[in-house]
């Protein structure tokens, strides 16, 4: 339900308080479900091995993971953030790096500078009565594009909910990259009719560059 209150983000007791688009709401609180998908065991390990590996650095290593974090922060929240500790941006530059399948680092990379991103435009077209989804990429998208997208959603949705990591792009041919077999992967085909947000960024030497979102409705007939 929307209140009006103080500022508020987290739960208190039995309820959860949130910004919403409407307003600062408050709901139940629900332990969610875990399906224990293969993805998220990965993930999950993932992390876990990264956080041990930050142990088995020296001192002076650590120390310099606690500097290059310092000029990092957290995403904010109600307005607020802080900097990142030394553990977290190790964990997060070695996680990406293993997404990508590349070799972790116990020195921290400093940030690169991004090219633009291959893909520029969302295409949704039917193919003998079934969705083809592709990535118009006038410049190819090379290795470390990370494409993420949402399950289908109706027609007058025009903010995007929260994006899933479906894999990296695949190769562009004449300028195109097909998405729809990954996207099928993730979320199954899309209904007709329906809309579908994706979104690209590529991923450099462990960091994450800008995000460029698209969407587009998936053609009735």
């Amino acid at each position: 339900m929307k209140i009006i209150d103080v500022p508020q983000t987290g739960k208190i007791g039995l309820q959860v308080s949130f910004q919403s688009r409407y307003g600062l709401v408050r709901r139940a609180r629900v332990i969610p479900k875990q399906p224990n998908t293969f993805a998220q065991l990965q993930v999950r390990a993932n992390l876990t091995r990264a956080a041990a590996g930050f142990d088995t650095l020296t001192q002076s290593q650590q120390d310099a993971w606690n500097v290059a974090a310092a000029k990092h922060h957290t995403k904010p929240s109600l307005g607020q953030s802080g900097p990142l500790t030394g553990l977290q941006l190790f964990v997060k530059i070695n996680t990406n790096l293993t997404f990508l399948g590349q070799e972790s680092v116990v020195i921290p990379p400093p940030v690169p500078a991004f090219d633009a991103v291959g893909p520029q435009s969302l295409q949704i077209v039917l193919v003998l009565g079934v969705p083809k989804i592709t990535l118009s990429c006038p410049i190819s998208p090379g290795e470390n594009t990370v494409i993420s997208a949402c399950a289908p959603v109706n027609s007058g949705v025009r903010r995007a909910p929260q994006l899933k990591i479906m894999g990296t792009c695949p190769a562009a041919v004449q300028g195109s990259a097909n998405i729809t077999s990954i996207y099928e992967a993730t979320f199954g085909l899309p209904a007709l009719g329906s809309r579908i947000f994706v979104s690209a960024h590529l991923m450099t030497d462990g960091w994450t560059g800008p995000t460029s979102l698209f969407s587009g409705l998936v053609p009735r007939v």
